[in-house]
């Protein structure tokens, strides 16, 4: 079992922000927030790069469950917790000192196959979150506190709703300077980083 959780926090733990970002001229350490994750790449290189990173690091996600299944054939208890640990590796990645991204991404893959009904209907909240209020931030916590509740409600086992709400607590934990940012009126909407996006040289943006 350590084994299977091992592995797939190591799965987690591929940086494909900061991997990609820098292949294409840009150290996302040192670019918007900072945050090794999707959002932070589309300001730095593009939407199309902010897209590709979102499907890698949902499928490392995935990936991670999936492996624990393959590998461990005892319940659904190995699975969530080694998606679990796939969370926790891209949050804390041990090839860049612990500072990675804040996990939304991952967990979306994570529980696209522990749980997918409740994903699903998170993805939903996610979306109308998003539309509503412009800010995507609002939109990755208000779907991360409904997981849990989803999961139960569509009857998944007692061990991948408890992972669902640690991965939720771990999820706003990460998102607390958006939450500080949102409450001083500084968080940056969705239009404006499209806005930003859009103002990228052509020699920045990466061939995807």
């Amino acid at each position: 079992m350590s084994l299977i959780i091992g592995l797939a926090y190591l799965v987690g733990s591929i940086p494909f922000a900061f991997l990609l970002a820098r292949r294409w001229g840009s150290d996302l350490r040192q670019v918007g927030s900072g945050n090794l994750g999707a959002a932070n790449v589309l300001r730095a290189s593009g939407v199309a790069a902010g897209i590709l990173v979102a499907l890698l690091d949902i499928g490392k996600g995935a990936v991670s469950v999936l492996l624990a299944e393959r590998l461990h054939a005892g319940g659904p208890g190995v699975p969530a917790a080694a998606g679990l640990a796939a969370i926790a590796g891209h949050i804390y990645p041990v090839w860049l000192r612990f500072r990675g991204g804040k996990g939304v991404a991952t967990a979306c893959g994570v529980f696209s196959v522990l749980a997918p009904s409740a994903t699903a209907s998170a993805l939903a909240i996610f979306l109308v979150s998003v539309m509503m209020t412009k800010y995507i931030s609002v939109g990755s916590v208000v779907a991360s506190v409904a997981l849990p509740a989803m999961a139960y409600a569509t009857g998944s086992p007692g061990p991948v709703v408890g992972a669902a709400a640690a991965a939720s607590v771990l999820v706003v934990f990460r998102h607390r300077s958006n939450l500080a940012r949102l409450r001083d009126g500084a968080e940056r909407r969705i239009g404006r980083v499209a806005v930003a996006s859009a103002r990228l040289e052509d020699g920045r943006r990466p061939r995807v």
